[in-house]
């Protein structure tokens, strides 16, 4: 169906998330109604997707398969936060912006950068011409995006249910892969977009590679912005004095699952070179969660 706007939609996939995101943002600045923050942002991604699949028109094996992946990752995460958060009642990342217009603006407009900047694989992939016989790099990928998404949905689910139970209330969540990583989700998460963009490899050339550009921003968007820090602040305020927190911070990996015995026996200096224990994580004297 040939190009719209640009030869790698780049400009249409633009447009329709600001447009998208701008929607979700008045709704929720106009009624004070946060609950469809996440579902906004996920299914966006599904609407990239399947529209430059469709736009496109080759409907080339590989184009197929990611526009699938992206699709399955993108309602499976959207419809799980969707009704976790009706569940619970309220999202209190919001508490702060509900009452701040520009706060609000501001994260709505990070949000709709998170999903054009994250899409950029498969809205390249969907846009090319190329059609390479299907390689060792696009199975290495969608191995990654299956492991990926399996921890990601396994650690969402645990946690949920961990969550609702009333004998753990006022606890942090230690099971399953939690017992692994303090983060498994978002270990996760990155995984499997850094699987998408592996599988993209074989059709990118030139200045395409760029896309690596989408996976690059998720790790760091997790790893020091709206990831990884907030839920460490939040539970080191919570639980920061009590002395099996730390025992469990000390002995669990933030990010890379790994035996606890393992992690807790490691010298502080090689968790944080090449486990990303960062002094962010650990803001008190001699890394304590005490600031």
């Amino acid at each position: 169906m040939g190009t719209v706007l640009d030869s790698h939609f780049l400009a249409l996939t633009a447009i329709v998330t600001v447009g998208y995101q701008l929607l979700f943002f008045i709704v929720t600045a106009l009624l004070r109604f946060d609950k469809v923050t996440d579902f906004a942002g996920s299914t966006n991604f599904v609407i990239i997707a399947i529209l430059t699949l469709a736009l496109k028109g080759a409907w080339h094996f590989r184009q197929i398969v990611l526009t699938v992946l992206v699709t399955i990752w993108g309602l499976r995460l959207g419809l799980f936060l969707l009704m976790r958060i009706v569940q619970w009642g309220e999202d209190r990342r919001f508490d702060k912006m509900r009452d701040n217009l520009g706060k609000l603006a501001v994260f709505w407009t990070f949000q709709a950068v998170w999903v054009w900047s994250v899409s950029l694989p498969v809205t390249v992939v969907n846009a090319s011409n190329k059609n390479p016989s299907i390689e060792a790099r696009d199975i290495i990928g969608w191995i990654m995006w299956l492991v990926g998404i399996c921890v990601e949905a396994t650690a969402d689910q645990q946690k949920l249910v961990f969550k609702n139970s009333p004998s753990n209330r006022g606890k942090w969540c230690d099971v399953g892969l939690w017992k692994y990583s303090r983060h498994p989700n978002y270990f996760g998460e990155i995984f499997l977009w850094w699987g998408v963009f592996v599988a993209s490899t074989p059709v990118l050339s030139g200045a395409e590679w760029l896309v690596i550009l989408g996976p690059i921003f998720l790790t760091l968007l997790l790893l020091f912005v709206s990831g990884i820090p907030l839920l460490e602040s939040s539970a080191d305020k919570r639980y920061g004095r009590l002395e099996e927190y730390r025992v469990y911070k000390n002995t669990t990996s933030p990010l890379i699952p790994l035996p606890p015995a393992v992690y807790g026996a490691l010298p502080a200096w090689f968790k944080g070179a090449f486990l990303l224990e960062l002094p962010l994580y650990n803001p008190g004297p001699g890394g304590d969660p005490i600031s």
